[in-house]
């Protein structure tokens, strides 16, 4: 298995990953004050008007006279991402696992995912709203469909990419199926896993944010409707942006996990011997 160190590197491979990610982050946050203050610098050389686009001087202004009621709404869509995506995750894994190893789910439940993904979310929305109200429900579902199908279709190619003669072997050990399962299968399968959740990571911000323009009176999206109404550009920016943090967050938390749980992927190693060079 030649995506696998030794077992007693785990510690070690896992220690180095953590470090090189923290290392990586480090040149992101340098990158993002370098545009920040070129955006800043653009803004003031040209002259343009701040209603047009403002400085982020103005938009950190402005966000910060009205920090409470933002970070209200902003805690309002964060829940709505986070458990729309927990809830994609709870769901797909372990229907992916039924569906990799039963051809009878394969040919008749498959098909009919994908039917339900080509279906555009924003159309369906609506209609939650009529059969859910205005609560927290349909802004959930929206986020669970468009994180659940990246995922599902990830960790269903994860479950079938396990070597066959690695199965073999394990047999011929006497190795019980759940043991196969716990140290071969879902081993295999994470990184594919761990491909499909960080899909899924990023598109639940859209998801939450979609949800709430169509039928809300509260969220970061209720309110970037508000502000656009409203004309008022360094507010408008200023949401956008927040909502991209909070996206951040969720991507960055499960490539966290993603370096702490398999240190020992190849992809990880290479990652960590690249920022360390």
């Amino acid at each position: 298995m030649s995506d696998v160190a030794p077992v007693g590197t785990v510690a070690d491979a896992r220690e180095s990953a953590l470090g090189a990610w923290f290392r990586k982050r480090g040149g992101a946050i340098v990158a993002f004050i370098a545009l920040f203050v070129a955006w800043e610098l653009a803004v003031r050389v040209t002259g343009i008007k701040e209603y047009l686009l403002p400085p982020p001087s103005r938009v950190y202004t402005e966000f910060m006279k009205r920090f409470d009621p933002v970070m209200a709404s902003a805690w309002v869509t964060t829940r709505e991402i986070v458990a729309g995506y927990l809830l994609a995750i709870v769901v797909s894994v372990p229907l992916a696992l039924w569906i990799a190893y039963s051809r009878f789910m394969e040919n008749a439940v498959y098909p009919v995912i994908v039917f339900l993904q080509i279906i555009p979310k924003i159309a369906v929305a609506p209609l939650f709203i009529i059969w859910f109200g205005f609560g927290f429900a349909p802004k959930l579902l929206v986020v669970f469909l468009l994180s659940f199908f990246p995922i599902i279709v990830s960790s269903i190619a994860g479950f079938k990419s396990v070597d066959p003669d690695i199965m073999d072997f394990a047999r011929t050990t006497g190795a019980s199926q759940w043991k196969m399962f716990a140290m071969i299968r879902l081993p295999q399968a994470l990184p594919q896993i761990f491909t499909g959740l960080k899909v899924g990571a990023a598109l639940a911000a859209t998801a939450a944010v979609v949800a709430e323009f169509v039928a809300s009176d509260k969220g970061l999206g209720y309110l970037l409707l508000q502000y656009n109404g409203n004309l008022d550009t360094p507010m408008v920016f200023a949401t956008i942006i927040l909502l991209s943090l909070i996206g951040l967050a969720v991507y960055y938390t499960v490539e966290l996990i993603e370096r702490f749980t398999i240190p020992w992927h190849v992809s990880q190693r290479l990652t960590a011997e690249e920022t360390l060079a």
